[in-house]
């Protein structure tokens, strides 16, 4: 059994684990990291938009790109990427990105039981969500960048 933690044993602890991911695309190997609860939650409700009829639906454009935005990182677990990276990631390969985003959804609990309950849980009917491997609600980090700054 593990012990009973105190409020500063659960703070200082280093539970942002890291994740070597080789993408031979790239030419190398690079570090997916686990988001913070705060940049989870903040991920997740990025997700949604209010379209045109008023219903919120999924919104995955671009999920790819913001999602590996914001979960690459240094062996430290620095970010490499600022929310200008984001487009310049969405030019790369869609294969090699696949591959940072496994491994992001694996760290990070993304995937789609993960979309089926945000769906169940929307606020309303999620109109054009979709229940496929594809994209998840939480595929998509924040519209206002992948960076936590």
């Amino acid at each position: 059994m593990l012990p009973n933690l105190t409020a500063n044993q659960i703070l200082a602890a280093d539970d942002l684990a890291r994740e070597a991911v080789e993408v031979p695309e790239w030419g190398g190997t690079v570090y997916v990291r686990v988001m913070t609860g705060d940049e989870k939650d903040a991920f997740d409700e990025s997700n949604w938009v209010d379209g045109d009829d008023g219903e919120r639906r999924f919104d995955a454009d671009g999920y790819r790109a913001r999602l590996a935005c914001r979960v690459l990182c240094d062996p430290a677990g620095k970010n490499l990427f600022d929310a200008s990276g984001v487009l310049r990631l969405g030019a790369k390969s869609a294969k090699a990105l696949d591959r940072v985003l496994e491994a992001a959804r694996r760290l990070n609990g993304i995937g789609v039981e993960a979309h089926e309950a945000a769906v169940k849980n929307s606020p309303g009917e999620a109109s054009g969500a979709s229940s496929s491997d594809s994209a998840s609600p939480s595929d998509t980090p924040a519209a206002d960048g992948c960076s936590p700054s």
